[in-house]
């Protein structure tokens, strides 16, 4: 699915409804911060932490890429091996996960990398450049 097809199914011209029709799953969101703020880049990586289906995996992998958001590329490590890389579509996220980050650390219960929230609060800007120059890599 091209961005053009998928902006042909969205549902409403409206920017929130839209986003989340991509990204306003169990399990997007998820994946996104294990790929751009954790560096797990390869299917089993995602997969282990939070226990998720392997065909649910696939099939948000799947919709990333097809949305532009992520790109597969071949693992330089093991040709035969596929990993995900963030586009500079996905790297515009990082704020936003940044700031789901923060709410959740500061209005939930039991959450950590309370660090995080303090870095933010002190220098936004600076945080979201650095978590953007670690998914770049």
């Amino acid at each position: 699915m091209t961005d053009m097809s998928y902006r042909d199914a969205a549902r409403s011209l409206c920017p929130i409804t839209c986003s989340l029709d991509l990204l306003g799953d169990r399990w997007t969101l998820v994946i996104l911060r294990d790929v751009l703020l954790a560096g797990r880049r390869s299917f089993s990586e995602m997969a282990r932490p939070e226990g998720i289906a392997t065909n649910t995996l696939t099939d948000r992998l799947e919709r990333l890429e097809a949305a532009g958001v992520l790109r597969r590329d071949r693992d330089p490590n093991d040709g035969r091996r596929r990993v995900y890389n963030p586009t500079e579509k996905g790297l515009a996220l990082i704020p936003l996960l940044l700031e789901f980050a923060v709410w959740g650390i500061d209005h939930t219960e039991g959450t950590a990398h309370r660090e995080l929230a303090e870095a933010a609060r002190a220098d936004r800007d600076g945080v979201v450049a650095q978590l953007t120059e670690r998914a770049r890599a």
